[in-house]
């Protein structure tokens, strides 16, 4: 580390890391449609008994139920702007481009953090390479101007992410 502050962010960024893994693994759990009747209790811990090839192979995953992402954590930027107006114009279109991004496909999973510390937010992007993830991010209004920064990391997760928006829509009384 180069110094206190940068091990601290990545102290907190393990933190948060690990929150939202839960979260998405509880989210992920309790949407799977599995009548518990169906499972004789022999198969009950065997997950392949659950298998179902047509949504593995179109989500994506692997032998494990896994696939790649980029995982992006967004911090506070050095052009913050000082005119509220400035700011809620910037903040408008940041969330328009995330809205197009998700409606691609390219972005699985973004929220912001509720604290003011200069961790922001994050970004699950559905892309195969950090490259790729650069050229989405260059299309932020707010990564443009220099109110945010990003840094992007390749991850591995379940491919079920790709399932939240969908299950979202069917939870969401207002769009953002």
């Amino acid at each position: 580390m180069k110094n206190l502050s940068e091990a601290k962010f990545f102290n907190k960024a393990g933190i948060y890391f690990l929150i939202l893994f839960f979260a998405v693994l509880s989210t992920v759990t309790t949407s799977c449609n599995v009548d518990e009747n169906k499972i004789d209790n022999k198969n009950r811990n065997n997950v392949a008994s659950e298998y179902d090839h047509v949504r593995a192979s179109r989500l994506g995953a692997d032998d494990y139920g896994m696939k790649k992402y980029v995982f992006a954590f967004l911090k506070r930027g050095p052009n913050r702007p000082k005119d509220p107006e400035k700011s809620a114009e910037l903040q408008k279109a940041h969330l328009e481009n995330i809205g197009r991004l998700a409606k691609e496909g390219k972005l699985v999973l973004a929220g912001p953090f509720l604290d003011k510390e200069d961790l922001r937010g994050i970004y699950i992007f559905d892309v195969e390479s950090v490259k790729e993830a650069e050229e989405l991010t260059k299309t932020d209004p707010a990564i443009k101007y220099g109110s945010l920064a990003m840094e992007l990391r390749p991850w591995y997760g379940s491919a079920a992410l790709l399932e939240v928006n969908n299950i979202h829509k069917y939870i969401a009384k207002k769009e953002m």
